[in-house]
């Protein structure tokens, strides 16, 4: 189900999937206050999203069934698969954003640098380097493939960079730049495609 307007206070979307690994609903309000609902199953995941959503100002409610006794890759993926999804409904025809942005984080002895462009095309890289295997609850190596699902279905490039020596202040600086960037590229400045073709 998806539901979508290119209107500066209506780039919402409302989208779901269910397979026979995952069942999940997100609702996303682009032009939001930062309001969120998570339960993802993966607590430290939750948290990731919270801070995503409260520094990017996306109102967001992402409500996730997955076989994560299996693990918690399948589910990280589709919620990265269809949060893109969501994003390229709300964000609509880009008629007048900035569309391109970049943001650095620091998080005590960790910094990360995300630029982003809403351009049509999909790309990823992550250079991030964990000590191990888990962070809390959530498996370290999934982290990167949530990134690139995303950029994947939303047609955009995210290029990413981080530095430090704690994993949980690694990636949640990460996130935190990462909805700096997004928070900056959808900001609406006039009402021209902002692309030398005419279409993004």
């Amino acid at each position: 189900m998806i539901n979508n307007g290119d209107k500066m206070n209506n780039r919402i979307a409302e989208v779901s999937r269910k397979t026979s690994e995952t069942d999940i609903e997100i609702k996303l309000n682009l032009d939001g206050d930062g309001n969120y609902n998570i339960d993802t199953g993966v607590n430290f995941f939750n948290h990731m999203l919270e801070s995503f959503s409260k520094h990017s100002f996306i109102d967001l409610n992402v409500i996730a069934k997955g076989d994560i006794e299996i693990d918690d890759h399948h589910t990280i993926e589709d919620i990265g698969i269809l949060l893109g999804e969501g994003f390229l409904q709300a964000i609509g025809n880009k008629k007048g954003i900035k569309r391109m942005a970049d943001a650095i984080v620091p998080m005590d002895e960790s910094i990360a640098i995300v630029a982003i462009d809403i351009g049509g095309r999909s790309y990823n890289k992550i250079a991030i380097d964990f000590n191990g295997y888990k962070i809390g609850d959530m498996t370290s190596e999934v982290i990167p493939h949530f990134f690139e699902s995303f950029a994947s279905s939303a047609k955009i490039n995210i290029h990413g960079k981080v530095e430090g020596t704690n994993d949980h202040h690694k990636v949640e600086a990460l996130f935190k730049s990462f909805a700096k960037a997004i928070k900056e590229a959808i900001k609406i400045e006039n009402e021209k495609i902002p692309s030398t073709k005419g279409v993004i």
